[in-house]
């Protein structure tokens, strides 16, 4: 999959907001009723979910990745399972992104959900990437969010090296927050590095394997680009 990010010209905040409930739209409709749905985390995520209620899709089943997401569409009735409940198989799971490259390579994470984002997004049978145009560029750069160990931390980060630790709490299931801080030349290769190294808890980088298609609001409406095979995603 290739992406074209000279597609996405400069646009204002309330542009921005346009383009983020456009996208949220286009995705609500693929969501039917009687559907399992993942549910992401992020400021593009909050315009999805009022979307998705307003369908009044009486019989799904939601799995939030973060408990500010459950809370957000608890408060707009949707139905809050947890992965378990619905026999850790999701129909659909939608998300935002901080960045996708060129060749679909997504950084998430600012939000520090990534850990369970990854495991919503590889139990689903179709993961849909919502951005806005901005949100595509050429070339993926720092920081990676990562999920780590508290355990051995200091050994952990001196192995990740550049890397530091988060101001913020922890994450929902007890863990410390990071960011690898080096330059992103080959995706896939830190990917590797990053699962290999001890203490690694879960990193922000999703390969293009992972997603099934990318719905990208933009001046004048939405632009859907193919997701790769999920073949081998992690």
């Amino acid at each position: 999959m290739a992406i074209d990010s000279s597609a996405a010209p400069p646009a204002s905040p309330e542009q921005i907001e346009q383009f983020k409930q456009r996208c949220a739209a286009a995705a609500a409709a693929l969501v039917e009723d009687h559907m399992r749905v993942g549910l992401g985390t992020g400021s593009t995520v909050a315009h999805l979910l009022p979307q998705l209620a307003h369908r009044q899709l009486p019989n799904i089943r939601c799995v939030a990745t973060s408990p500010h997401t459950a809370e957000q569409a608890g408060r707009l009735g949707l139905r809050i399972c947890t992965l378990e409940e619905v026999h850790g198989h999701l129909d659909i799971a939608i998300d935002g992104a901080d960045q996708i490259d060129e060749d679909g390579w997504l950084i998430k994470g600012a939000g520090a959900a990534h850990t369970r984002e990854k495991i919503v997004a590889a139990a689903s049978s179709r993961f849909i990437v919502i951005v806005s145009a901005e949100k595509l560029v050429r070339r993926l750069s720092p920081p990676v969010p990562l999920e780590l160990l508290s355990f051995g931390i200091s050994a952990t980060l001196e192995a990740l090296s550049p890397a530091k630790l988060r101001s913020v709490p922890l994450s929902p299931d007890g863990n410390l927050i990071a960011d690898h801080l080096g330059e992103i030349d080959d995706p896939a290769r830190l990917a590797h590095r990053l699962s290999s190294t001890p203490g690694v808890v879960e990193h922000g980088l999703f390969a293009p394997t992972m997603v099934s298609e990318i719905i990208v609001g933009c001046e004048g409406g939405v632009r859907r680009l193919p997701g790769g095979s999920r073949r081998g995603a992690r």
